[in-house]
């Protein structure tokens, strides 16, 4: 069964705002057993947009949906053309002072877990160990008729040699790695099929309307049940593969904090939210805390 997309929250009047004071996030810190829970808005210092913030891209670009992948061919040409595109700069991305923070918590013992709402792979690039990739990743495509996987770089290159001399420029990144293209830009692009059953491939994501695997889901719930605190950065919260934890920690009586600038649909349920800029503001939490924080392990 399919969720229906949630594309957009509007806040309650009377949301309790936003404070400028992490000391609790630092108190929680200081305790251990935080459980972090990031979305898109971690991975914006990376040159990677958020879909809700400021200039996210819901402003401007409407998801592709798996509905809408699976049943239309012409779909599939343009989100693979666009994703084509989008990957060499997606895959560029290296991770920010935020991703090098919470690397920083998980190696000194603050930290039960990691749990990310991103596709993009960069906390586990700035060192961080057994993260949960609760929408998937981008490194790998799936077949949708035999189940194989397959890696990204290797269909990129049977992309690029199926579609030589494609090199529009796109007018945007966008969070789950594809870029803004015009019908007229994708033009016939060619998508190429599975190498072992000719099968309909899919990059090993979870798209709008799409569910989290089930397996995934409760190996989430198992981390939070055991953790001492839930930790939120950079969510909205808007999408129920990401609240419904925040709604589980609350019931459980484990404290809720998030630091992300707007309000989420979370905020109700947390003891604070920092509104404030995760990377600068988790490098001031590793300061305050003593743990020192790793340059960017790929350079």
């Amino acid at each position: 069964m399919h969720m229906r997309p949630t594309l957009s929250w509007t806040p309650p009047a009377g949301l309790r705002p936003g404070t400028t004071d992490p000391e609790p996030v630092a108190d929680a810190l200081r305790s251990g057993g935080v459980l972090v829970l990031s979305g898109a808005g971690m991975s914006t210092e990376s040159g990677i947009p958020d879909y809700r913030g400021e200039g996210g891209s819901l402003r401007r670009h409407t998801p592709m949906t798996y509905q809408e992948f699976t049943a239309d061919a012409q779909a599939r040409r343009r989100y693979w053309a666009r994703s084509h595109l989008g990957w060499r700069t997606f895959g560029r991305a290296r991770p920010n002072a935020g991703h090098r923070a919470v690397a920083a918590f998980g190696r000194r013992g603050l930290l039960s877990g990691v749990i990310t709402q991103n596709v993009d792979g960069l906390h586990q690039a700035a060192g961080s160990a057994g993260v949960v990739e609760l929408h998937g990743s981008l490194e790998r495509v799936v077949c949708l008729s035999c189940g194989s996987f397959e890696p990204r770089r290797e269909v990129a290159l049977r992309l690029a040699q199926a579609n030589p001399g494609f090199e529009p420029v796109a007018a945007a990144l966008n969070p789950d790695g594809d870029a803004d293209l015009t019908d007229e830009q994708v033009g016939d692009f060619r998508v190429v099929p599975c190498a072992r059953c000719a099968g309909v491939l899919k990059p090993d994501v979870v798209f709008f309307g799409e569910s989290v695997p089930p397996g995934r889901v409760e190996h989430c719930r198992a981390l939070v049940a055991d953790a001492g605190s839930l930790l939120v950065l950079g969510s909205s919260l808007t999408v129920m593969s990401g609240l419904r934890f925040v709604r589980q920690a609350a019931r459980a009586g484990k404290p809720v904090l998030i630091v992300n600038n707007d309000p989420t649909r979370g905020d109700e349920h947390a003891l604070t939210r920092v509104a404030l800029p995760l990377g600068p503001t988790l490098t001031a939490l590793a300061d305050r805390l003593d743990v020192p924080l790793d340059e960017d392990p790929a350079t």
